[in-house]
This record gives structure tokens, sequence and C-alpha cells, in this order.
């Protein structure tokens, strides 16, 4: 539903499509037939330009290694048709409409086209807007700039080896933008949104104490109450300093599960 945008000479994966850009001029439509010595990446390409368009990281699922490396891994694409196209190279013929033409840097780049240094770059940017906007309780874009720059994040990953010490020191700084963007979940009332991520998270950090008490909140709004329970007792144990805030939301959670049976009494009492 947007313009894509192709930054020349940065070897983009169907270099033919640079050539083809670069004769072109503002405003005009033009059609090309290539033959399939330039159209062997299409179906990756595709592929990526896809996931974009349905709002998934380009990069989901992909291993430390090239893409060619990431589709034998996987047999597939995702996409029967790009399959199909995999397994029988043909030529193609693109029909491209140039928009416009901009000077480098003139224009806001999606993080996904941006260089590693760019992300790295944008990542303290973003959560510092995050944290404006949480102090102006505009929590949904607050969440969004959280959200950017841990996909900013998640995307220099895919080319690290898991746990090693380039994957570490950028999950260092996944894991605050993720609780904040929990924060703001839970201040948005998206009570399951918070409970998938803090439990994500905690499968790779079980003793982050921030992580269970988002949880634990999460779980208290849903009327989980054993859950909830056994997620606060954890913090109090990981954490001391965190006791009193634990037994302020253990006498909250027992006062509303109390109100909760009451209501529920009634409720059956007039049923039968």
């Amino acid at each position: 539903g947007i313009p894509m945008e192709i930054i020349v000479g940065k070897m983009f994966k169907l270099e033919i499509w640079e050539t083809l850009l670069s004769s072109m001029r503002a405003g005009e439509v033009a059609e090309f037939w290539c033959d399939t010595i330039h159209t062997g990446m299409y179906a990756l390409v595709s592929r990526g330009m896809r996931r974009i368009a349905e709002g998934r990281d380009p990069l989901e699922g992909q291993k430390h290694r090239c893409g060619m490396g990431n589709m034998f891994d996987y047999h597939s694409t995702g996409y029967d048709d790009l399959d199909e196209l995999q397994q029988m190279p043909q030529p193609l013929i693109f029909i491209m409409e140039l928009f416009r033409v901009e000077e480098p840097s003139a224009y806001k780049r999606d993080t996904w086209a941006m260089s590693k240094e760019e992300k790295l770059a944008a990542v303290p940017v973003l959560h510092s807007e995050g944290n404006r906007l949480v102090l102006r309780k505009e929590f949904r874009q607050a969440a969004a700039k959280y959200q950017e720059a841990v996909i900013c994040l998640r995307n220099l990953q895919a080319k690290e080896k898991p746990w090693e010490d380039g994957w570490l020191k950028l999950e260092s700084l996944v894991t605050p933008l993720v609780l904040n963007y929990c924060q703001c979940q839970l201040e948005l009332g998206e009570y399951y949104e918070v409970l998938e991520h803090t439990t994500e998270l905690l499968q790779k950090h079980n003793e982050n104490a921030k992580a269970y008490f988002k949880r634990a909140k999460a779980h208290a709004a849903v009327w989980n109450e054993r859950e909830a329970r056994e997620d606060f007792l954890r913090v109090a144990h990981l954490d001391s300093s965190m006791a009193a805030a634990v037994k302020k939301e253990l006498k909250q959670l027992g006062e509303r599960m109390r109100k909760k049976h009451v209501e529920d009494q009634k409720r059956y009492k007039g049923l039968f």
C-alpha cells in the first residue's frame, strides 16, 4: 500500500531494478522484460516485500546465514507461487512507476532499510521519544516507538549468533524496551498482549523481576488468580526492594477476587 524505496548503490538483491529505475524519469511508467539471469532472487525479494505489507518482520524466522541458506533450511518461502518460481525460474515482466527521486537522507527511512549503524543510532532516539510520549500519557504512540526500536534490534540480532557476545549485547538493549512496551499495553488494557511478551521474555531471562511483576498484573486483570499470586511471590523473592509493592498488589488482588466471588454468587443465585 506504500511505494517501495530503493537506495541506489546499496547492492539491492535485484540489482537489475537499480538499472531499470535509473533509466526512467519521475512520473514515468515503464514495462521491462527481464531474462532469468536477472530474476533469480525475485522469490526472496517478493517474500520480504509481502511480509512488510503484512506488517511482519521481513527477517522473521531466519537463522544466522545468507538468504539462500535460509531457503534451503526451510525449503519454502511460505508462498506457493514463489515456491513454484524458485523451482522453475523464468523470465519476468516488471511494470514500474517512478514516483520521485530524492537526495540521500532527504526522507525518513523504514527501519528494515537502514544500515546497521543507522539502526543502532535510531534506537536511543526512539526510546527517548517513547519515554516522552509516556509522560504525556500517549501510551499507544509510545508503544509504537518502543516496538520500532525493538524491531531495529531484532533485525541486527538476526545477523548474530544466538547467545554470543554481539547477540547478548543487543538483547540487553531489547529487554528494557520490551518492558516499557508492556507497561504501555497494561495502561491500554491489552492484557493478553502483555502476557505474551512477558512470557517470551522470561523464557530467555527467567530472573527478571520486572517482567514477572508486569505479567502478574496482567494475570490479575484477567482473573488468573493463581498465576498472578505465583508471579507476585516470585517478584518478592527475586527483588526485596519490590516487596512493599508486591504486598500492596496481593492485597488488591484478594479484595478484587472476594468481590468477584460475591458478585458471582448473586448472579448464579438469580439463575437458579
